[in-house]
């Protein structure tokens, strides 16, 4: 058994996949729209409640992108506009100083730094940054 996250953009899902081609190299192996679902009524459950329809005929129904070895899923969601990423982190975990240096400055671009990019007791280099989608990076390097 696997445990793979699945994350929602809300609305955001494409912007994101591309950003992380660039600053991570992801590559993306699955890609359906919503107007791709050849039972439209069945996406309809995907509208916020009270609303009078669902998620736009572009919008990302569902992703599958991967980071290295990890795969992802990923979605717009209900397309709300703003991306909820609340207790959770993904680690990266490149094998040198400059691949983590370089990693952690693209995902920054856009982003907040949580915690700058230095030594610690239990890495050369480690620091957290909250990308431009507010989804929380630790970078670390094993020591």
């Amino acid at each position: 058994m696997k445990v793979e996250p699945y994350l929602f953009f809300e609305g955001r899902c494409e912007e994101a996949l591309d950003f992380y081609r660039r600053a991570l190299g992801a590559e993306v192996t699955a890609l359906m729209r919503y107007k791709d679902n050849p039972e439209p009524a069945a996406g309809q459950g995907c509208a916020a409640e009270g609303a009078s329809t669902g998620p736009k005929p572009e919008m990302v129904m569902h992703a599958v992108f991967r980071v290295g070895e990890t795969q992802l899923m990923a979605s717009d969601g209900l397309g709300s506009g703003k991306p909820h990423f609340q207790g959770v982190s993904l680690s990266l975990n490149p094998a040198t100083e400059a691949e983590a240096q370089r990693l952690f400055s693209a995902l920054a671009e856009g982003g907040t730094v949580q915690m700058p990019l230095g030594r610690t007791f239990f890495s050369p280099a480690f620091g957290m940054v909250a990308d431009r989608f507010g989804l929380s990076w630790m970078v670390v390097v094993a020591s």
